[in-house]
């Protein structure tokens, strides 16, 4: 991995965490969801005109994405209403990069080095671990646990699909942007089926915040299926969820919530995850 991509990737896992806090803190999850989505599809339907479109093979997987994306969405909602950020977080991305790898090694040719195996594992475990001990509840729900588990899924197919579909795009933003508008227009089919207008009428006040979050989750993502371009799949996924660092710091700093030596332990190991990954 170059280090301009290696740099890039670090850079969007502090975005992802921090949109993470914002729907953590906020007081209604679902319609803080909804509101980021708007927003992302929102940003992009302006800067659609201005980036090629993908090519039409990308686009079965991008619908795909889209769907799994909006998924993801509220699967994360379920988790935050039973447990606690530093909680879920670390655990409804941590297994998604073991997963991808074992996926991109046997289907998608990405063999790669013993070091870079051992800094893929040693960041997916230590995000796992972080999420077995201490948080304001103590031991993890087990709807929490369930939801996050579900959420983790989702995250794993969405990456592996994105990673096929911007490759065959010929265009990384071209795909992203598009993909968010389906995203979008997917949570808002959903909203509006489920909760009716009043699901949006409840967003005005907040919509400031909500494009701010909007924008850090697009900017993220936007990177990272940049990334998968540039680097193997595996590489980026497992980089990318050294959010779950930001994502505790955040948790500790601001939501008063705790972290205990084996939360220390486990961000120790994705720290020499990281360390490996540039060997």
């Amino acid at each position: 991995m170059e280090p301009v991509v290696f740099v890039a990737v670090l850079a969007a896992a502090s975005m992802h965490a921090g949109w993470n806090a914002l729907v953590k803190v906020g007081l209604d999850r679902y319609s803080s969801i909804l509101l980021l989505s708007l927003s992302g599809a929102g940003i992009c339907l302006v800067l659609l005109p201005f980036f090629p479109f993908p090519a039409p093979a990308a686009l079965p997987w991008l619908l795909t994405s889209a769907l799994i994306h909006a998924c993801y969405k509220l699967t994360l909602i379920k988790a935050y209403e039973h447990g606690d950020l530093s909680q879920v977080y670390p655990l409804a991305r941590g297994t998604a990069p073991l997963i991808v790898a074992l996926v991109g090694a046997l289907f998608l040719g990405e063999v790669t080095t013993l070091t870079k195996v051992l800094a893929i594992l040693s960041i997916g475990l230590g995000v796992c671990l972080m999420s077995l001990k201490g948080g304001v509840v103590g031991r993890m729900p087990p709807k929490a646990f369930g939801f996050a588990l579900a959420t983790a899924a989702c995250t794993a197919s969405y990456t592996l699909i994105d990673g096929i579909g911007a490759r065959l795009s010929g265009s990384a933003s071209g795909f992203i942007i598009l993909l968010t508008i389906a995203d979008g227009l997917f949570t808002c089919a959903y909203a509006l089926a489920t909760r009716g207008p009043m699901a949006f009428m409840r967003l005005t006040p907040a919509w400031r915040s909500g494009l701010t979050a909007g924008g850090m989750s697009l900017a993220s993502y936007w990177i990272a299926v940049w990334a998968f371009t540039k680097a193997p799949i595996a590489l980026v996924a497992a980089l990318r969820e050294t959010s779950v660092l930001f994502a505790m710091l955040i948790a500790i700093l601001f939501l008063k919530e705790r972290a205990g030596p084996s939360r220390i332990f486990a961000a120790c190991m994705i720290a020499c995850g990281v360390v490996l990954m540039r060997v």
